[in-house]
C-alpha cells in the first residue's frame, strides 16, 4: 500500500493567507483598493537603485544587508546589533514565532487584527489566543493582560490595527507594557506608522529603548511603497534581534529590495508629502461615509473599516460591479484602501448607493 509522505500535524487546518482580489484585467473593475498598497509608483531614485540592482541577479543578495543596516540604524539612532531584516514585516513576525514559540506555548493577539498571526503561531505549533476587539474596534489591552498564563511567549499589538485602523495610545500601551511579564514579548507591529498623525499614539521605538522585551516591527510595503519587493524590519534588543537574524531565511531579502529601500529612506521628503496627500484623502473619506450615515471607526492607517456583518459580501461584489474592489471579511466587514481620488470616489458612490438600499 503506497502511503504518502509524513507531515506535520500542527499544519492540519492552517487557513491560507488570503491576499487582497486583484482589479479584474479584462472587466468593468478599474481599481484594486484590497490590499493597503500605496498608489504611487516607486519614490525618486529608486527605480535606478532597482535597475542597478537587476544587473547582478546572478550574485546572491549581501545576506547581512549592511547597507540597509546601517542606514536604519543611523535614521531610527539605535545600535546596527538591534535590527534585524525580512522579507517583509511578516516574514520578520514568524521569526519571532519561531526564535519563541512552540508546542505548548501560546501566542496572544487582538482579533481581529492581522489575519498572518493565527497562520504564523499555527505553523510554529504554538497555540493562538485570540482576544476580542472592544465595540469601539479597539485593542482591549485589559483583557489581554487577563490572557496571560504562564505558557505566554508572544503578545502581537498591532497599531494601527489592520484591519480597522484604530490605535491604542500612549498611556494605556504604557500601562500594558508595565504589566506584562518581563519573559514575554510584546511585539509592537506597526507596518502602518508613517501615516498616524494622533500625537497621543507613541512611536513604538521610543517604547522599546528601555524595555528589553519589546519589538518594534516596520515595513517598506506601505508608505515607502515597496510592496512587490518584500523588505521589513524589526527592531529590537540584542538578543532578540539576533535569534531573528538566526532564524531568517539565508538570502531572503535581494539585493534589488535592500538597494530600493536604502533609496527610499534617502527620499524621505517626498514620501512624508505622499503619505499627506493620503492622509488627507484618508479624512475625506472618512468624512464622507459618516455624512452618508456609516459609522466609521477613527482610522490612523491608510484604509478604512466598515462593519457589515451579514452584508460584507453583498458591499464587496457592489463595489466591484462599481470598480473598485475591496478586502471583504465574510460576516463582519470590509477593510478599504486609500487610493487615487478617482478610485475613492469609485467606492464612495458605490457605499452611498448601498447605503440607501439598506
Amino acid at each position: 500500500m503506497s502511503q504518502t509522505p509524513k507531515l506535520r500535524a500542527e499544519l492540519d487546518g492552517i487557513p491560507t493567507y488570503k491576499p487582497g482580489k486583484p482589479a479584474a484585467a479584462d472587466g468593468p473593475v478599474a481599481f484594486k483598493l484590497s490590499s493597503n498598497e500605496n498608489p504611487y509608483p516607486p519614490l525618486p531614485g529608486v527605480m535606478e537603485q532597482a535597475i542597478a540592482a537587476a544587473g547582478t541577479f546572478n550574485r546572491y543578495p549581501d545576506m547581512a544587508c549592511t547597507a540597509l543596516m546601517a542606514e536604519l540604524a543611523d535614521r531610527f539612532g539605535v545600535p546596527v546589533s538591534h535590527i534585524a531584516t525580512g522579507t517583509g514585516s511578516v516574514g520578520v513576525a514568524q521569526s519571532l514565532i519561531q526564535s519563541t514559540s512552540g508546542p505548548g506555548d501560546e501566542v496572544i493577539f487582538a482579533w481581529r487584527s492581522f489575519e498572518a498571526y493565527p497562520i504564523i503561531t499555527q505553523i510554529s505549533g504554538a497555540t493562538s489566543v485570540k482576544v476580542p476587539l472592544t465595540e469601539g474596534d479597539v485593542h482591549d489591552l485589559d483583557a489581554m493582560l487577563a490572557a496571560i498564563t504562564d505558557r505566554t511567549r508572544l503578545i502581537f499589538v498591532c497599531n494601527p490595527n489592520n484591519p480597522t485602523g484604530t490605535v491604542v495610545r500612549r498611556a494605556e500601551l504604557e500601562r500594558f507594557l508595565d504589566q506584562v511579564p518581563s519573559d514575554v514579548l510584546v511585539v509592537l507591529d506597526e507596518a502602518y506608522r508613517e501615516f498616524i498623525r494622533d500625537a497621543e499614539v507613541p512611536d513604538g521605538i521610543e517604547l522599546y529603548r528601555d524595555r528589553p522585551n519589546v519589538c518594534v516591527l516596520r515595513t517598506f510595503s506601505k508608505a515607502y511603497g515597496l510592496a512587490g519587493l518584500r523588505v521589513g524590519f524589526a527592531v529590537a534588543h540584542e538578543p532578540v534581534a539576533a535569534a531573528l537574524r538566526k532564524t531568517a531565511v539565508p538570502f531572503g531579502v535581494s539585493q534589488l529590495a535592500q538597494d530600493a529601500a536604502v533609496a527610499s529612506l534617502r527620499a524621505e521628503d517626498e514620501l512624508l508629502g505622499r503619505v499627506g496627500s493620503l492622509v488627507g484623502e484618508r479624512q475625506r473619506v472618512l468624512e464622507t461615509l459618516r455624512s452618508q450615515g456609516w459609522t466609521v471607526p477613527e482610522t490612523q492607517a491608510n484604509f478604512v473599516w466598515l462593519r457589515l456583518g451579514e452584508r460584507t459580501v453583498d458591499f464587496a461584489a457592489a463595489c466591484e460591479k462599481a470598480g473598485v474592489v475591496v478586502r471583504p471579511f465574510p460576516g463582519e466587514g470590509v477593510r478599504v484602501t486609500i487610493g487615487e481620488v478617482e478610485a475613492n470616489d469609485l467606492f464612495l458612490h458605490a457605499a452611498e448607493a448601498f447605503r440607501k438600499e439598506l
